[in-house]
């Protein structure tokens, strides 16, 4: 068994390697706060939960600004990948040192600002790395190992600060342990990573690379998907847990699934990507990006389709909960690696930074349209509607796949 899995991991560039084990490192300390620092402002600093639903959504506005700059920066001769990487892991083990002293909210406003900030520095910059350190035949695989990191370590840090505080540790300490998460791997890119791209073989765009990149039609039609793909994401962690909560009936008059069994769920769902991701990205490499990126459609339409189902048969609401959530972790999988290698090949290479920083705002976009949209199907009358909004996101994929298309014919014509 074990042999069957290692013949799957790709031989990449050692500097890639460092950088997944940064990235590990960094999510697992992001995963000890992200769930759990709402509850803890609210319910142990004595904030209103609207002060800190307007912090949260300070740090997501902080994060689009920072993707801006951290795209700017990726392709600048000042900064360059590694600097921008340097600045991030600074500003974010600062937030943490913010986040660890409030008390009130301005100062919770101003962790959120710079945490966001540090996050938006961070993914243009990373994913720049990766793209300079990895053949075009290597780089689906190469960005499926550091999301692989991405995942696993924000699902160990989620569930390491659960049973931390279940432990009745000081929340702060959770703090303490992101910061330090930070500062490792601000040491790891400065003393092991040099720059990754020479910048003496293209000359600097300035800010003329978003003119470029704006005009850019093949990238303008691909960020429309991306938005509704992230949008489908976002999904899974804001409405689906409140949908199998409230809506779903097993069938024993039972109204709803027990929050053990929405954990179970969503905890198979989390290891059933992690196991299928390298062998998928290796097995999708032979098609076009495009085309890997309609198949990710599919897979998103049936999934939730099957969550229509869920909701429908009671009956059958935990199996078919448990294969819907099984198709969406490998409508996961083939999306996420594939998209932003579509990005880089999209893009010219001293451009890497502007195109994948655009790439990266979809994903605020996606969850800042995603959980909204929703929250107000949750909020219906009808039973009837708020389970038909499943069905209504998996035939939206036909929309997907319609533009997508159209991309491939423009990328063929050149």
């Amino acid at each position: 068994m074990n042999s069957f899995w290692v013949k799957f991991i790709p031989k990449l560039n050692e500097k890639i390697w460092l950088l997944t084990f940064g990235r590990l490192l960094s999510q697992i300390g992001s995963g000890f706060t992200l769930f759990y620092a709402p509850i803890f402002f609210v319910n142990e600093v004595g904030l209103t939960a609207t002060a800190v639903g307007i912090a949260l959504g300070s740090g997501s506005v902080a994060g689009i600004l920072g993707r801006f700059l951290g795209g700017w920066f990726t392709d600048s001769p000042l900064w360059g990948r590694r600097g921008t990487l340097l600045l991030s892991a600074g500003v974010s083990a600062i937030a943490d040192v913010a986040l660890f002293f409030t008390y009130d909210f301005p100062t919770l406003i101003l962790g959120n600002l710079l945490m966001g900030l540090g996050i938006g520095l961070y993914w243009p910059a990373t994913e720049a790395a990766v793209a300079d350190l990895s053949t075009p035949e290597q780089r689906n695989e190469a960005f499926a190992v550091t999301r692989l990191a991405d995942s696993l370590g924000l699902s160990i840090g989620v569930v390491g600060g659960g049973g931390m505080l279940a432990m009745a540790l000081n929340y702060r300490l959770l703090f303490v342990i992101d910061g330090i998460s930070f500062v490792i791997f601000f040491a790891l890119v400065y003393i092991a990573i040099a720059e990754t791209y020479q910048f003496s073989d293209h000359p600097p765009s300035g800010y003329r690379g978003w003119l470029v990149a704006f005009g850019d039609r093949r990238l303008m039609v691909f960020l429309l998907v991306n938005i509704m793909i992230t949008s489908y994401l976002s999904q899974l962690q804001s409405t689906m847990p409140l949908y199998f909560s409230n809506f779903v009936s097993t069938g024993d008059s039972v109204k709803g699934f027990s929050p053990q069994l929405i954990s179970i769920l969503f905890s198979w769902h989390i290891v059933f990507a992690a196991l299928t991701q390298l062998p998928l990205a290796r097995y999708l490499n032979r098609f076009s990006r495009p085309r890997v990126l309609m198949f990710s459609l599919l897979l998103w339409g049936i999934g939730f389709s099957l969550i229509w189902l869920t909701g429908n048969i009671p009956s059958l609401a935990v199996l078919l909960a448990i294969l819907a959530l099984s198709i969406l972790a490998l409508a996961m999988v083939t999306y996420t690696p594939s998209a932003s290698a579509l990005v880089v090949e999209l893009s010219p290479i001293n451009l890497r930074g502007v195109y994948l920083s655009l790439n990266s705002q979809c994903w605020a976009i996606g969850y800042l349209i995603g959980p909204p949209l929703g929250g107000l199907a949750l909020d219906q009358d009808s039973v009837v509607l708020i389970h038909g909004f499943w069905l209504l996101l998996g035939m939206s994929v036909i929309v997907g796949i319609v533009i997508l298309l159209y991309l491939e014919r423009v990328i063929a014509k050149g």
